[in-house]
């Protein structure tokens, strides 16, 4: 599929985005004959009561017919007009028919309206949606007809972020902002538009004029942007699209939308700086624990009291990593603890005007043991055992219980990498931990027995966590012994008996990186996070600053390197602030000559790479960006290929041995010959 620069007129364009089911999709058949393949064609429009583009509109309904009987899906989610009415239109359907009944009062005049439908269209029998279906009008005497484009990026991941709302606010109708930007809560967007899944948007029926320009993921999808909730983005310049350069527009086949090539570049984060602070939950969610779920990081709690526990026994957990919600471990006996807790809590919360005040709440905790069938079961017994020695006047003693003490995924047999630790977790944080009485051994080849010093850590945010260390040495086994009672939970119980085999990594089973930093400046620091090829973490090297860096037990697999510039070298990605106009730390992928992310690592093998800070966090031009989504898109069209020919290889190969036909490979390999062939047609994709 071939680009072309837009040299068209509004109204041609908007037609084809309108009746794109139609115009891309459509053949002339409309039905699927009975026992044929499964229809996957959305439905396609006829026509528009009034007509597409109608100007002085004032009628409260609006028709149009598909030519098939269609459903309606996820409205709440799909379905936004730009810009904002008053009032929400409401569809119906009769027959083939969508009717659009609108609230006259909720249009303003001389504004041009498009109604977005996202995939709330679809077709009735299997669900295939209409993408791209938009219906405009305007009130006054003509049509807003400038566009732009655009991408939606989730600036941490450095990958495409979709469904992101983008607002349009007309520059001269809104104040300037200096050191304070409140336009995303004090007024509404002029135009809005919304990108798809592959992170593009087309903006239509904008105004030559200047626009301040935002973008928002609704995570709830309510349409309404909330600070620490949804992820925003914003750019520092404002945009007139009456003087933004020609951008190439296409029918994307494969995905059933149209898409473009992006004018302006978003960079989303999450902003928890702006977000209002409010106790949001309270629950006990076990005899010993309580939750407080906070809406803003870092609450400053006051005062906090819970009838007949000691401020002292109340043990404080924080359990994500803004603060935002906290666990309280009462470490008192059980028996102490009745069902309903009474608790007093004063911290400092926003006020309508969004400064911080005192603010007192009392809480009232409700929780209670419901037995499991087998604990019933099992009491119930000891109970007819007790009464019947009871009854025949011999003492009865309650037999021995199995601890309820529980370490938190803790291995019987674990593998530890040379100069880093064991952390050992627990389900609730532990009120006794001897230290003394935990026992180290070693052996090697000659088993020969050695007794190994442990170092001792409490981890910095969790008390549910230690971290052990010693000197590991390959050549060496280690078993850890943790004896009866060395441990005791809040509940005053304590562990059973732990031995815990431990292997020292052999570093030949693994690769080796070699880094060559060249900062941007003299001092800077970088947070590097080597992930998987699917994004899953598997190390992260904090404060990497100038020179070489040796990296050992590496896993041999296909690999990613993401670098974050961590301006204020805190060690971890920072999101920005939209009020104060202050982008997020970047993130970007290390690339090598050909521009490939991925690498791969193999055992045994140093693997060196240069990491040039100037080049990988140089500024984006538009043209770099397109290039990286040509060649992104390009690379998932050819593993979507991979995985599709490896799908005919096993389909056929079930079907051979199901058969037990030799001849079925034959004609299987001239549907594979002709397969190769779709990616000679899709290069010019996204």
């Amino acid at each position: 599929m071939i680009r072309k620069p837009l040299h068209m007129s509004l109204l041609t364009l908007c037609v084809i985005i309108l009746f794109a089911g139609a115009f891309f999709t459509r053949c002339a058949s409309i039905g699927t004959p009975s026992g044929g393949p499964r229809d996957s064609i959305p439905p396609a429009v006829l026509g528009a009561m009034p007509e597409l583009y109608t100007t002085q509109f004032n009628d409260d309904k609006i028709y149009i017919t598909f030519n098939e009987y269609v459903q309606l899906k996820d409205q709440q989610k799909e379905l936004y007009t730009s810009p904002q009415m008053k009032k929400p239109p409401k569809l119906l359907l009769r027959g083939k028919n969508l009717i659009i009944e609108l609230v006259k009062d909720s249009l303003s005049p001389n504004t041009t309206y498009a109604i977005e439908f996202g995939a709330t269209v679809a077709d009735n029998n299997e669900g295939n949606p209409l993408h791209g279906l938009r219906y405009v009008f305007s009130t006054g005497d003509s049509i807003d007809s400038m566009l732009m484009s655009g991408y939606t990026e989730d600036s941490h991941k450095g990958d495409s972020l979709g469904r992101a709302f983008i607002y349009f606010f007309e520059a001269d109708s809104i104040e300037k902002h200096e050191e304070y930007d409140s336009t995303m809560f004090k007024y509404k967007p002029s135009k809005i538009a919304r990108s798809q899944k592959n992170g593009i948007f087309i903006a239509q029926n904008l105004k030559p004029v200047n626009y301040r320009v935002y973008a928002f993921w609704d995570s709830n999808d309510n349409q309404t942007y909330e600070p620490s909730i949804d992820k925003v983005g914003f750019l520092d310049q404002e945009y007139n699209p009456a003087q933004m350069p020609p951008f190439a527009m296409w029918y994307d086949s494969l995905r059933r939308y149209p898409s473009a090539d992006p004018q302006l570049y978003f960079r989303m984060f999450q902003d928890v700086s702006f977000a209002r602070q409010n106790l949001q939950e309270s629950k006990r969610t076990d005899c010993h624990r309580i939750e407080l779920q906070f809406s803003a990081a870092n609450p400053e709690i006051r005062e906090l009291t819970i009838d007949g526990v000691p401020n002292d026994k109340i043990i404080i957990e924080p359990i994500t990593r803004g603060r935002d919600t906290l666990a309280l471990w009462l470490n008192v006996p059980s028996e102490s603890l009745p069902d309903t807790l009474h608790t007093h809590i004063t911290y400092l919360k926003h006020d309508s005007v969004r400064v911080l005040q005192e603010h007192s709440e009392d809480l009232k905790l409700v929780w209670r043991l419901i037995e499991t069938r087998e604990q019933e079961r099992e009491r119930e017994r000891l109970e007819k055992e007790k009464k019947k020695a009871e009854d025949e006047g011999r003492e009865w003693i309650e037999p021995e219980r199995p601890s309820t003490f529980q370490f938190d995924n803790l291995s019987k047999s674990i593998e530890v990498i040379p100069d880093e630790y064991i952390t050992l977790g627990f389900a609730t944080p532990p009120t006794r931990f001897d230290s003394t009485r935990f026992e180290l051994i070693s052996w090697g080849e000659q088993k020969d027995t050695l007794k190994e010093s442990i170092i001792f850590m409490p981890d910095s945010i969790s008390p549910r966590k230690w971290h052990l260390k010693s000197k590991w040495v390959k050549e060496r086994k280690y078993q850890l012994h943790i004896p009866t009672d060395a441990l005791a939970d809040i509940t005053g119980e304590g562990n059973d008996s732990l031995d815990i085999n431990i292997d020292v990594a052999d570093i030949d089973k693994f690769a080796t990186l070699v880094l060559d930093v060249k900062p941007v400046a003299v001092g800077d620091e970088y947070l590097l996070q080597i992930t998987d090829d699917k994004g899953k973490l598997v190390r992260e090297i904090q404060h990497l600053g100038a020179g070489k860096h040796t990296i050992s037990y590496i896993p041999a697999q296909d690999l990613k390197m993401r670098i974050i510039e961590d301006k204020n070298r805190n060690g971890r990605w920072d999101g920005g602030n939209m009020v104060e106009r202050r982008q997020s730390e970047r993130a970007e992928f290390y690339k090598n000559d050909q521009e490939e992310e991925l690498f791969t690592t193999k055992t045994g093998w140093e693997f060196e790479f240069t990491l040039d800070m100037n080049k990988l966090f140089a500024p984006i031009s538009m043209e770099q960006l397109i290039e990286r989504l040509d060649k992104r898109e390009m690379q998932r069209l050819i593993k979507a290929e991979e995985e599709r020919k490896k799908a005919l290889i096993e389909k056929a190969n079930e079907h051979n041995h199901n058969h037990n036909s030799s001849g079925g490979m034959g004609s299987m390999g001239g549907m594979l010959g002709g397969a190769g062939g779709m990616l000679k047609g899709a290069g010019g994709l996204f």
